[in-house]
């Protein structure tokens, strides 16, 4: 969901620099997130001693990174980790957003304006791309890749 919103702010806004207050530190959530836009990542259980610095550092012009994940960022450049590939489009992944956050079919069609029948297939589709086979795993997938809170 922060990648997501760090994303939606540079495109709709490309000169604010956005800086991330999470509780992640793997490295997925990470470099999804630098590659949405994020010039700063702090990390929640640091935020006392990191945030005002990454104010600093961001309005300097540089990228500021928590300790924690620093380490994460360097071994995935040095191991030429490539970022990680959402492979679902923007309107799928709102519906799988809408689905973890327990809406139902005609609930997410509302809110979208889309009709039943296309938020069914949309959702057919996300779980055949993901190899998906359950609602549950669904959810899962949508906290891990930041797309809704746990």
């Amino acid at each position: 969901m922060a990648s997501r919103t760090a994303r939606r702010l540079r495109e709709t806004v490309p000169q604010t620099k956005t800086i991330l207050l999470t509780m992640h530190t793997d490295e997925p959530y990470v470099l999804a997130a630098l590659h949405a836009g994020a010039v700063g990542y702090v990390v929640k259980t640091q935020a006392a001693a990191d945030l005002v610095q990454a104010i600093h550092t961001v309005v300097q012009g540089a990228i500021y990174l928590s300790p924690w994940v620093t380490t994460a960022v360097v071994q995935a450049y040095v191991r030429g980790t490539p970022l990680p590939r959402d492979p679902l489009t923007s309107r799928e992944r709102e519906v799988v957003q809408r689905i973890a956050e327990g809406q139902t079919t005609k609930e997410i069609a509302a809110d979208l304006g889309l009709g039943v029948k296309t938020v069914e297939s949309h959702r057919i589709n996300l779980m055949r791309k993901l190899d998906i086979h359950e609602t549950a795993t669904l959810v899962r997938y949508a906290i891990r890749r930041g797309l809704t809170a746990a």
